[in-house]
Parts: structure tokens; sequence; C-alpha cells
């Protein structure tokens, strides 16, 4: 959407999703909010950017246009107050009982949690990497309107139904192309087989895709040029 807002990058959106549609992707998620800071969709309280609301069109346009499916992220937080209470990837760490967040997410019928356990299931809580977020899995899924589930996986930074994010940051001691290309190869494989016997995981979406001279506009580790390694194409194609 940042990109596509500026007529100088706009073309770095049709170069990646050109790319993910050729080695066989179907479906990408992109952010569709962004609040106040730099290039918000809204500056202010009922104040809004047309350019960057031209550039969240200009991407649904091209995800259609490659064969596509969109998922829009129409919040975010990270577990702050700054804009929205309380919304987002969905964090609330005001409240670590979930109940703010629960709240919220039975008003709004939307979610996209990480994968934390809470109240729901205290004995399961053990299992968290050290740290609470206000939500809690296993409650915030039982909306009735709630369709799927989502869950992050980082293994650099933390444990952990369809896998929203996950991928090997190049910050990481150790990192080869290869090793995150092993790494990815694995999680596509499980996936795969967990849909293929009926089981709770059903897709994945890696983050993140990127074409080439987009690597250093969000250089967090995690960037995947598939134009700058063959290798990356074989291993998605191939699953």
């Amino acid at each position: 959407m940042c990109m596509a807002s500026d007529p100088s990058t706009k073309s770095k959106v049709s170069d990646a999703f050109q790319e993910a549609s050729k080695i066989g992707m179907n479906m990408v998620r992109t952010w569709a909010f962004s609040d106040g800071g730099r290039k918000p969709l809204q500056t202010s309280p009922g104040v809004y950017n047309e350019d960057m609301f031209k550039g969240l069109d200009f991407v649904i346009s091209e995800a259609k246009k490659h064969g596509l499916h969109l998922i829009l992220s129409l919040v975010n937080d990270f577990g702050g107050r700054s804009n929205h209470l309380c919304m987002g990837d969905d964090e609330c760490q005001s409240d670590l009982s979930g109940k703010t967040l629960q709240e919220w997410i039975v008003e709004m019928a939307e979610i996209g949690l990480e994968g934390f356990y809470g109240e729901s299931m205290p004995e399961k809580k053990q299992n968290n990497p050290g740290y609470e977020v206000g939500t809690d899995f296993i409650s915030n899924n039982r909306i009735n309107n709630v369709d799927f589930a989502t869950i992050h996986l980082y293994p650099d930074q933390c444990q952990p139904l369809l896998i929203a994010e996950f991928g090997k940051s190049s910050w990481s001691t150790g990192y080869t192309v290869k090793a995150r290309d092993d790494y990815i190869e694995n999680i596509f494989n499980m996936a795969y087989e967990s849909a293929r016997n009926d089981g709770s995981c059903s897709g994945t979406t890696f983050w993140q895709v990127m074409a080439e001279g987009m690597d250093n506009w969000c250089d967090d580790g995690y960037q995947v040029v598939l134009e700058q390694s063959p290798s990356n194409a074989v291993v998605y194609n191939k699953i």
C-alpha cells in the first residue's frame, strides 16, 4: 500500500505479485491500515489521505490481475493503545486477562492472533514464550463469526489455522538462504500434510515476499526477494 501510493515505487507491487503468481502462490496478506505517522490512511480522526487509499486500491486490483486472493489486515497495534483501543495484530497488554480484547472481538467479529494461550486453558500458558499479550487463542477464536484461526511462527524469537506469518531472519546467527528455504519448506510440508489429512492447519503465508528494490524499504531480516535466489522459486513452486 505504501509502495503503491508512490508513483516511483508503484511498479514494485506489480513485480512482487507477478513473481508470487509465477511460482504458484495463490494468497497474500497485506496491511490495509495506517493511522497517523508515516504515510497514513487516516491523518487524524475523520481526515483521510486519498493518495494512500488509491495505493490500496491498486494493490487490490493488482492482486486480482495476478490471480491472488488477498487478506487485508485492517488494524494493528502490537500491544499498545497508540491509535486504537487494544486492536490489531491483536494484543492488549493493559489487560492480560484477555477480557478487554474478547469484548472487542465479539463486537468487531475480526481477529488475527499470534497464538498465545490464556485463562481459558491456564495449564497451557507454560507453552507461551515467557510473556503474555492479553490474548487467549482458545476463547478468542470460539466467537461464532470467526471463520478460521491464525498463528505467527518465528522460532528464533518465540514459541509457537492458517499460519499467518513465519520466516527466518537474516539477522539470526548462522543464517543462510538454504537454512531459510529448508525451514520454509518444512512448514509448507507440515501444513500440506495437515490439510491432506483433514487436520486443523490448512494454509500458510510466510513473511514477507518482495520484489527487487523493495528489500531496503522494510528491512526486518525476513524479506524474500524471489528474483535474487533461484532456490526460492524451486522450493516454493515444488510445494
